[in-house]
């Protein structure tokens, strides 16, 4: 897969996210309205995020290096700050190998989220804290995967994201996201233990459907 097809498929996965993540939150909207949900509240959060993450080519030798690029996740509140979150991303790096080839990575991953809200720590802006577990898939592409069956330049393995993360709202269901630090696990090809386990930090904005 190529840089332009790359980006392609970002944009494209992109819309389909942004469109059901509007279908999503109109969904809670209506079943807010009609209260369908008992002792919950629930509620919908859009975001959008610059993302950093520190990687590096195998365990064994650090060989260290920053991926950076974009985020988009959904999250629906279900039940006392129990729902769920689903959240895809594109990373890229250049010339992180010693041939010369650097890394392209997408991912999209889902599963369990906890949100906590309050109006303690800034009176004016509520605050809200989450935890979440994710799992799905990672593609690599542009780089080098050594397998059993030879070397290629793409690679798709499991992936798994777990951490916490702040939101500040600010005016009509806008918010900034302070902060979100996660822990990011895969599982590509690099002619060794074939698992990474990376750093990754985010910040950006997002929208809150239903009352805080």
């Amino acid at each position: 897969m190529t840089h332009k097809n790359l980006c392609s498929s970002v944009l494209l996965a992109g819309a389909v996210f942004l469109g059901s993540a509007m279908i999503v939150s109109g969904t809670a909207l209506r079943a807010q309205s009609a209260r369908q949900v008992v002792g919950g509240g629930l509620s919908a959060d859009v975001g959008a995020t610059y993302s950093i993450e520190r990687a590096k080519l195998e365990p064994s030798n650090c060989g260290c290096f920053w991926l950076g690029g974009g985020t988009g996740d959904v999250a629906v509140t279900i039940y006392k700050g129990i729902g769920l979150a689903a959240s895809i991303s594109g990373m890229q790096a250049y010339s992180v190998l010693p041939t010369g080839e650097g890394l392209n990575k997408f991912s999209y991953l889902g599963g369990p989220r906890y949100t906590y809200r309050t109006s303690r720590l800034l009176k004016r802006h509520p605050t809200q804290f989450f935890s979440e577990a994710l799992f799905g898939k990672v593609h690599g592409t542009n780089s080098v995967f050594p397998g059993n069956t030879g070397t290629t330049t793409e690679a798709t393995a499991f992936a798994m994201q777990a951490g916490v993360g702040m939101d500040i709202a600010l005016y009509k269901g806008f918010a900034v996201r302070a902060f979100e630090v996660d822990y990011v696990y895969t599982q590509l090809p690099n002619n060794g233990s074939n698992t990474q386990d990376d750093l990754k930090l985010a910040a950006g904005v997002t929208y809150h459907f239903g009352k805080r």
